[in-house]
C-alpha cells in the first residue's frame, strides 16, 4: 500500500465548516426541541390537539386520525406555530434542513476548487431532499 502523504489526508476548510455547522446546528436543534417540549408539556401554549382526544383516538389509522383531530397535513402545520403541540416542529425542520444547508457549504468549496463532480453531485443532493421535503411528490413535508 503506498504512504500518503499527511496534506492529502487533512480535511478541506469546507470539510471543516460542514462539521462544525451540523454540531452547531444539532445542538440548537436539540435545545430548541427541549425548550419547545418543555412549553408543550407545561401548558404555556393551548395546544391543538386535546390530549384525552389524542388517547382516545391512539389506534386509528393516520388519515382518520387527522381527519378527528383537524390537525393539518404536510407544511400546513407552520399556520398552528402558536399552539404548544406544533410549535416542536420547528427543532424538527431544522434538523431535517441541516443536510441541506451544510450541502451549500460543500457547494461552495467543490465549484471553488473546480470540482465539477462533487459539486454538481452535491447540487443534486441537495434538490433531491428539497424536493422530498416539499411534499410534492407526496411522500414528504411532514
Amino acid at each position: 500500500m503506498p504512504a500518503m502523504d499527511n496534506q492529502s489526508l487533512k480535511p478541506t476548510k469546507e470539510q471543516i465548516i460542514y462539521a462544525n455547522l451540523l454540531l452547531m446546528g444539532m445542538l440548537a436543534g436539540i435545545i430548541i426541541m427541549i425548550i419547545t417540549y418543555t412549553i408543550y408539556l407545561t401548558g404555556l401554549l393551548p395546544s391543538h390537539v386535546d390530549m384525552q382526544l389524542i388517547s382516545a383516538n391512539w389506534g386509528k389509522g393516520i388519515h382518520e386520525y387527522l381527519e378527528i383531530t383537524h390537525s393539518p397535513q404536510g407544511w400546513e402545520w407552520i399556520a398552528l406555530l402558536g399552539k404548544g403541540d406544533f410549535i416542536n416542529f420547528i427543532g424538527f425542520t431544522l434538523l431535517g434542513t441541516l443536510t441541506i444547508i451544510c450541502y451549500l457549504v460543500l457547494v461552495r468549496g467543490y465549484y471553488r476548487e473546480k470540482n465539477w463532480i462533487f459539486a454538481t453531485i452535491s447540487v443534486l443532493e441537495i434538490l433531491v431532499l428539497s424536493l422530498a421535503a416539499s411534499g410534492i411528490l407526496g411522500s414528504g413535508g411532514h
